[in-house]
């Protein structure tokens, strides 16, 4: 039996650094994908040959031995562990290659797209019913690249590449919520290479730590929550308590909860203003550059340049301190955009919204 599936990368639109604050996130699957091709074998080795971005390995995984981590990162090796616990019958070995044009190490989830893809093949290979269930892959991900390794992180990459199109998540304590928007955005997107890595531990210390803090401190005046200013604005007069530092981050992340609503309206709506939609993007972004700081100097030089040559907003796309960044626009201006930001030395690809993970057969 061989199989052919993919799963596709996701720029978050709305909420960037919002879902460890329990709050929501709007993101759309775009058409980079990873894809994966396996073949049963005759033994119970599963040999994996990865190929992308400036990487090219190999794995030889014995099933007739003990699974061993060599690293945090050993996701290959930690979804056939998490899938074996949880009763699913891998009996077999696999020849399993795999091939991605995601971008690594940028923001653009290209270790949960590679988990993710991994783990459809093998429902696939074992024709398990849940190879056609999103949530269930989605979930095995997140315990495989996460749970597993006792590592920081939301639920966003999971569930965007897994279900794929529009996608609202609420980040509630207690479960995730997922609804699927119904909605095609007009125009495109074109990806940018900021050509930095990411600092998402120089990051998370300054954007997320203080506002968790900040939380804690007003605990006492009945606030839990970033929602509690926007759903009730008298408290907002208890944000005179916080030092400066932390009132900007605070107020930073109030805005951008804000800015999410009426997006998500606007897409539930059906009618997108494209126009509308871009300032919406300009206005998130300010927030995370001038609030939460998570910007850098070349970000903020290839947004410019886009915002010249006609890009209707943008942002930066994930953790942030470097990786990539996005811009919105109308189709007959994007050619324009990209090669005006190359030229200046960065990376760039239009891109479209696109499907979750299939199968390609």
């Amino acid at each position: 039996m061989e199989v052919a599936v993919s799963t596709p990368s996701r720029i978050c639109l709305f909420g960037e650094h919002q879902d460890y604050l329990n709050l929501e996130v709007i993101a759309s699957a775009i058409n980079l994908r990873f894809r994966a091709e396996g073949s049963k074998r005759e033994d119970k080795i599963i040999h994996v040959r990865l190929k992308g971005e400036g990487i090219e390995r190999e794995e030889i995984i014995n099933l007739e031995e003990d699974i061993v981590y060599e690293n945090n990162r050993d996701y290959l090796k930690s979804a056939i562990n998490v899938l074996t616990r949880k009763g699913y019958n891998i009996d077999s070995g696999y020849d399993i290659y795999m091939e991605s044009d995601i971008p690594i190490g940028k923001g653009m989830c290209s270790s949960t797209t590679m988990t993710v893809v991994f783990i459809k093949a093998l429902l696939e290979l074992i024709n398990h019913p849940d190879k056609d269930d999103p949530e269930k892959i989605a979930l095995l991900g997140f315990d495989a690249e996460v749970t597993e390794f006792n590592e920081p992180g939301g639920l966003m990459d999971q569930y965007a590449s897994a279900y794929g199109n529009l996608l609202h998540l609420t980040f509630n304590k207690e479960e995730t919520l997922v609804e699927p928007l119904q909605t095609e955005i007009p125009g495109c997107f074109i990806l940018f290479d900021s050509l930095e890595d990411k600092q998402t531990t120089k990051v998370l210390g300054s954007a997320k730590y203080p506002v968790l803090e900040a939380l804690e401190e007003l605990e006492q005046y009945g606030i839990s929550s970033i929602r509690d200013f926007v759903n009730n604005e008298d408290n907002l007069k208890y944000l005179d308590k916080l030092s400066e530092v932390k009132l900007k981050k605070v107020k930073a992340n109030i805005d951008n909860y804000k800015t999410l609503q009426e997006a998500k309206e606007m897409f539930k709506g059906g009618n997108i203003d494209s126009e509308k939609l871009g300032e919406l993007l300009k206005r998130h972004h300010a927030n995370l550059r001038d609030g939460l700081e998570i910007s850098t100097p070349k970000i903020e030089e290839i947004l410019e340049t886009a915002y010249e040559n006609g890009a209707l907003g943008g942002k930066i796309n994930g953790s942030g301190g470097g990786g990539c960044c996005y811009v919105y626009a109308y189709e007959k201006d994007s050619q324009t955009i990209l090669d005006k930001v190359c030229e200046k030395g960065y990376w760039g690809v239009i891109l479209k919204q696109d499907s979750g993970v299939k199968s390609d057969h």
